[in-house]
């Protein structure tokens, strides 16, 4: 990792535009495939030289992401290293944690195929504007990332094979790396079970990642299964805990409404370019928290935005808008990180400027989360884009449903 040559220094994943400085780490509470693993983004404090973390942590991801695509492993790897390897994510690696009043919450849910740093231009922002964010690698049994790891104990302390990855070495000697691939479908396999089950299990991770976020500031000592010089105490008493968001991309958007389903704690949900398929309709009734849906030109279909609007409610607010020009690897980082030939060609990059495109859905969440968290900052002075009031966005959809279907 860590291709020093580098593809294009022009290319790059925009650092945040709000007032505090942003840091991250990685946190892991239970080594096994049933322990949370996310990465957590957070304001920090100024430091001279920041160590800035690779975007890609190691060549195992690289190897799930050729899995993802159906692509070689050996062939992919030179390629996703000449493009990617020497990009870094524009956060402060294991940074001091900057405390100031508290912090509301956001929880991030990757979407099928991902993994928990590929999100991080809009979880960079997020911090910078003075949230805590935890981004969660989805692993217990899911399968839906494309790569992700845990540890199993070993035997005999000192043999264990060394961790690919440089930041995520484990604080035992004992603890043995073990990688898990994304699992595609099965010839002949229907796909709702699994994707149902899947979405049920990723909202459950991402509920225990809350739960170790309110031990963290409740002042419980959690045990990192990662060797970290970030002092998760500093974060003692840090967050707002009454004002909570989920967020999530795709198979991550139908994450954001199991979630809501299942924990009245999260207060309202952020849906970015959700896949609805995985989800049982059966939930939607139980869903009471405010929810807008951001989504991309191109990659919505009539049953899609139809099963978007069986959530629709008199009493509960609900919004939907599209970003003219964008794909639905336009939330991603990727998006930054290719030229217009490979993007438009790879369908990682829309007609949009990307900078543009992900301006407008963050300036629209945070207009959102203020409005629904009743936080008192200046975020409403967006308030319109939650309308679909700008010349590149679209209020509600750009999908015409048929009257019949409605």
């Amino acid at each position: 990792m860590g291709n020093s040559s580098g593809h294009n220094n022009t290319l790059s994943i925009p650092p945040g535009k709000g007032p505090h400085r942003v840091g991250c780490t990685d946190l892991m509470v239970g080594h096994t495939v049933h322990g949370t693993f996310l990465r957590l983004y957070y304001p920090c404090q100024a430091s001279e030289n920041p160590q800035l973390p690779d975007w890609v942590p190691c060549r195992e991801y690289f190897n799930g992401l050729a899995d993802f695509m159906k692509m070689n492993r050996a062939l992919s790897e030179r390629i996703f290293n000449y493009l990617f390897g020497s990009c870094k994510i524009p956060a402060a690696w294991n940074a001091s944690f900057k405390p100031d009043g508290k912090y509301p919450v956001i929880i991030f849910s990757h979407g099928l195929g991902a993994f928990r740093t590929l999100y991080s231009a809009i979880c960079v922002e997020l911090a910078s504007q003075g949230f805590i964010v935890a981004a969660v690698e989805h692993r217990c049994l899911d399968e839906s990332a494309s790569a992700t790891f845990y540890f199993r104990e070993h035997a005999e302390p000192g043999t264990k094979k060394h961790p690919s990855c440089g930041i995520a070495k484990p604080v035992s000697d004992n603890l043995e790396e073990v990688w898990m691939y994304y699992r595609p479908l099965k010839p002949s396999e229907i796909e709702f079970p699994l994707r149902n089950k899947q979405v049920k299990q990723r909202a459950d991770e991402c509920i225990r990642a809350l739960d170790i976020l309110f031990d963290i500031n409740s002042g419980k000592s959690v045990e990192n299964v990662l060797q970290c010089d970030f002092d998760l105490s500093t974060m003692e008493n840090s967050m707002d805990l009454c004002r909570i968001a989920i967020m999530g991309h795709s198979f991550g958007g139908a994450t954001v409404i199991e979630c809501l389903c299942k924990d009245v704690k999260l207060k309202c949900g952020v849906a970015l370019d959700t896949w609805m398929f995985p989800l049982d309709e059966e939930i939607f009734p139980g869903v009471k928290q405010p929810i807008f849906f951001i989504n991309s030109e191109k990659f919505q279909w009539i049953g899609n935005i139809i099963r978007m609007k069986k959530l629709d409610s008199a009493i509960f607010p609900r919004k939907m808008i599209t970003i003219k020009g964008t794909v639905h690897q336009s939330f991603p980082d990727f998006t930054f990180l290719t030229g217009n030939w490979i993007g438009r060609l790879m369908k990682l990059k829309g007609e949009i400027d990307p900078h543009i495109a992900l301006d407008l859905s963050n300036k629209a969440t945070l207009a959102f989360l203020q409005r629904h968290l009743n936080m008192d900052r200046d975020f409403n002075q967006w308030n319109a884009l939650i309308d679909g009031k700008d010349v590149n966005l679209i209020p509600g959809t750009n999908i015409t449903i048929p009257q019949s279907s409605i």
